[in-house]
């Protein structure tokens, strides 16, 4: 449980930094990610999930 909770601080810590520190860049992707089909959208969140499961596999393992 104490892995979980860590995952999810170290997520907000980021989300955070990226906000605070790149704020004009993410209302330019809010503008953007309308016009991005559906269907990459799902295959790059694919892709993250897998790398991210494979990257914890490794440190973990």
């Amino acid at each position: 449980m104490a892995d979980l909770l860590t995952g999810i601080a170290l997520f907000l810590i980021i989300e955070g930094l990226v906000y605070a520190l790149a704020p004009r860049f993410i209302m330019r992707m809010a503008k953007i990610l309308p016009s991005v089909p559906e269907e990459h959208l799902r295959l790059t969140g694919l892709a993250a999930v897998v790398l991210g499961v494979v990257l914890v596999w490794f440190l973990r393992g």
